[in-house]
């Protein structure tokens, strides 16, 4: 079922996991520094904290909060003052139980999920607490959840947990994650434990930025010289769209995964499109059923003339509008019209258009196919315009 072969293209696939995380997050440094000014005081004074992480998906917050407390536990092991964190994810754990449940089977895995109350789960963990000397902090991912599921009580439970402490020799901070601003949703009591200028915002990733993300994690998972650059290029200009880092990675994971199974082995722009279509895809034979036969011609000269490239000129692509043209018996259009034709096909999301300048000062309009592969697209236009 599945082959035992050397894969060619990736080197460690969990690189491409959504569960790692690189020793250094790149372009979340500034989120990164503001929680190490917030948590500054556990060390310090032995004090407990709070912070809520908010913005979309795939911006980062999961990840920057896991690297924050690795690199908190790695400060605490080096300067004696021990600190562990819990990170739960209340989709899974949306209740008060689950969620208390989770952080005492960090210290005791075989605790019984049944005949304990959470505030009997909560003295058992301040007695670990207590006895290890520890700092502790608590990340509750997806802590919206909680409030829909009406189980904020816990928010406040840990937020105060060290109020009955005496001897101060351990704290639990908390740190929450929501993608909407949550912090108006608790109560009054848990809302005063959480300064409003805790709050750590998580921007979408730019273009740029993403473009980053992905030849860093390609370098880090993939055998070298296994993606070529416009294929990096293609992967971030897509994801621009949603401005989110995961779902650029799935796209090279599922692009890499496809090029494994490919003569060439390497990842081109073609691969890419490919898993775009598998994760989503605008292309639809309705779609290209409602072309007329001029922006049938027009969309097939771009199929053919981009192949496995991320991206073609407009001047290229005019070059085979005009063969095209004469196989099917049309005559090409002016400039203008074809540029017309290139425009109405961009407006159904079959096709995207760049402007980029060159050394020269001159500007170029780039042409590319972000949801099917350039092949596939040729045949389903060919096979429409023989019917």
């Amino acid at each position: 079922m599945f082959d035992e072969r050397r894969s060619i293209i990736i080197r460690d696939g969990k690189k491409l996991s959504f569960d790692y995380v690189p020793e250094k997050l790149i372009h979340r440094e500034e989120q990164m520094s503001a929680l190490r000014m917030l948590f500054r005081p556990v060390f310090e004074d032995g004090r407990s904290e709070t912070a809520f992480l908010t913005g979309t998906v795939g911006t980062g917050k999961t990840a920057t909060a896991k690297r924050f407390c690795e690199d908190m536990m790695r400060y605490g092991m080096e300067s004696g003052k021990p600190a562990e964190y819990v990170m739960v994810n209340c989709r899974q754990r949306n209740t008060e139980n689950a969620v208390v449940l989770q952080i005492i089977r960090h210290f005791d895995p075989g605790h019984p999920d049944r005949g304990f109350s959470v505030a009997e789960m909560l003295r058992t963990i301040r007695g670990i607490m207590e006895t290890r000397k520890i700092r502790l902090v608590v990340v509750l991912d997806e802590a919206d959840i909680l409030i829909k599921k009406n189980a904020v009580d816990i928010i406040y439970q840990l937020s105060r947990f060290n109020e009955e402490s005496i001897k101060k020799v351990s704290s639990i901070s908390l740190i929450l994650i929501a993608q909407d601003y949550i912090l108006d949703k608790i109560d009054v009591a848990s809302l005063s434990t959480f300064k409003r200028t805790n709050t750590v915002r998580f921007s979408r990733y730019t273009r740029d930025e993403l473009r980053d993300i992905i030849k860093i994690r390609s370098d880090e998972a993939l055998f070298p010289e296994k993606i070529r650059e416009d294929a990096v290029d293609l992967i971030a200009d897509i994801s621009k769209e949603f401005g989110d880092a995961r779902f650029a990675i799935d796209l090279l994971d599922k692009s890499a995964r496809k090029a494994e199974n490919k003569e060439e082995g390497i990842i081109t722009a073609e691969e890419v499109r490919e898993a775009k279509a598998m994760i989503y895809s605008v292309v639809t034979e309705s779609k290209l059923m409602d072309l007329d036969r001029n922006h049938k011609i027009t969309l097939l000269a771009i199929a053919r003339s981009i192949k496995d490239k991320a991206y073609v000129t407009t001047g290229a692509a005019e070059k085979t509008y005009a063969v095209v043209c004469e196989e099917y018996g049309e005559t090409a259009r002016k400039h203008t019209q074809f540029w017309t034709y290139v425009q109405n096909i961009e407006k159904t999301g079959l096709i995207t258009t760049s402007v980029k300048g060159d050394s020269e000062g001159g500007r170029t309009t780039y042409i590319s196919l972000p949801d099917i592969p350039s092949k596939v697209l040729a045949q389903k236009i060919e096979s429409i315009m023989d019917i």
